[in-house]
């Protein structure tokens, strides 16, 4: 009889990475069509650094909502189903956008740019809370400690695994098609997703089902009240805290190095994909070793090398400006490749290990409003970072052609990634399961 739970038990897991693989990888491909809208704007639209970041971060307004999409996803479901169902309504939300950027006239202009890609981030921002809360809810099925954090290292390398071929896919796609074909494979993929995602019951994944039979805004309110409690919690809110201000503090000048290196360095554009698909490499290798080695590692220390890692390279950056490297005999190409890919890699991977301990510390019933919450703040927290990058590089004085302060400003953004490291004491040490409240 154990033996036959124990194969039911596996075949069901298999499904759930089924779904979680084709979620996390189609959200990791969404680098290839950003990567053309990019160039894009660059190129196409003669959009300057700065209005490239503001439009940029501006597109993430979506993700703030995620909590609101955390609720109905655990409140509401859809034909009996909470999860799947709004996959697939995120999947067909971003088709229809990249659709229109494609259908409609090259010479649009940048105000219904933007309110597309607003539309795609909203379809985007759908689908990964409920694709977070299958991983959470899955994960909590797994009873054997050893198998703790599995799950999400699986979404985490299939995540990789697709910005690694869609960052290289998109190098070169940029040099042999134009943007709008790029869109337009992307959402021919995004129409897949969703009609594979719609021929899957989801009762086949065995997910923990919400008990009682009360009204979608009586179970609303239900779980707005779980939410609050959750938050309650001091290892809770305060390790969101800490986590979403790890990355608001830190000015990025994502849109400034992105036109130094193609427009001061004259690096080709394949050269940038190629870096994000060795960045992307390194994460699914870290992803396997955090799954080995360092899942038992309390959190705090993890998250801490982490941030002093990212000091480290910002610091590697300069270097690289003031072309040390170069008198080295490294070339750009090769220092961005590597280097500017390891960097990107390791704002990603953070999430890993900060998401396994919220899994660990979330209640029972309401993991995807809390998944979404963090999702949301995080959101947040990078498109403050993306304004202070733009804030920075005002100050500065640097512009799409002038960089002489770029290297004072990389100074900055270091001292400013060691910040947090001052209440790192607000993540706790180990996650432990917690009994939802009555």
């Amino acid at each position: 009889m154990g033996e036959k739970n124990k194969a039911r038990e596996t075949t069901t897991m298999d499904r759930v990475k089924w779904m979680v693989g084709l979620g996390f990888w189609v959200q990791g491909f969404r680098c290839f069509p950003w990567l053309g809208i990019n160039f894009y704007l660059k190129d196409g639209l003669g959009v300057p650094a700065s209005a490239l970041q503001i439009l940029q971060n501006s597109a993430n307004l979506p993700m703030v909502a995620k909590p609101l999409y955390g609720l109905l996803s655990d409140a509401v479901a859809i034909r009996g189903q909470r999860r799947l169902p709004y996959v697939a309504l995120g999947a067909l939300l971003q088709a229809v956008s990249w659709l229109a950027i494609v259908l409609l006239p090259e010479t649009m202009s940048i105000a219904f740019l933007t309110l597309f890609l607003l539309l795609g981030n909203l379809g985007a921002s759908i689908a990964e809370v409920a694709n977070d809360a299958i991983v959470t809810e899955a994960g909590k099925q797994l009873q054997s400690p050893s198998m703790s954090g599995q799950l999400q290292s699986f979404a985490m390398m299939s995540f990789a695994s697709a910005g690694a071929l869609g960052n290289l896919l998109g190098g070169i796609a940029i040099n042999l098609l134009s943007p709008r074909t790029m869109f337009l494979l992307f959402a021919l993929l995004l129409l897949l997703q969703f009609f594979t995602t719609v021929a899957v019951p989801e009762s086949s994944l065995n997910l923990p089902k919400k008990a009682g039979n009360s009204s979608k805004s009586s179970s609303i309110r239900k779980q707005l009240s779980e939410l609050k409690i959750a938050l309650r919690k001091p290892e809770i809110s305060r390790s969101i805290v800490w986590f979403s201000a790890s990355y608001a503090v830190v000015p990025l000048l994502i849109g400034t190095m992105f036109f130094y290196q193609t427009q001061h360095l004259n690096l080709d554009p394949s050269v940038i994909g190629f870096s994000k698909v060795f960045g992307q490499a390194a994460l699914m290798a870290w992803s396997v070793a955090y799954n080995k080695q360092f899942k038992k590692t309390p959190a705090r220390k993890v998250l801490s090398m982490l941030q002093v890692t990212i000091a480290l390279l910002m610091v590697s950056d300069v270097l690289f400006v003031k072309g040390i490297y170069r008198d080295m005999g490294v070339s750009d190409s090769v220092y961005v490749v590597i280097f500017s890919g390891l960097l990107e890699a390791l704002f990603q991977f953070k999430g890993l290990p900060f998401t396994v301990l919220m899994a660990q510390l979330c209640p029972a019933g309401c993991e995807g409003s809390v998944m979404a919450f963090l999702m949301s703040a995080l959101a947040l927290a990078i498109i403050v970072s993306g304004y202070l990058g733009v804030a920075l590089a005002a100050f500065m004085g640097i512009t799409g052609t002038d960089f002489s302060g770029l290297t004072v400003g990389i100074l900055i953004q270091a001292a400013c990634t060691l910040l947090p490291l001052c209440w790192s004491s607000w993540i706790p040490d180990t996650g432990r399961p917690e009994k939802k409240e009555e």
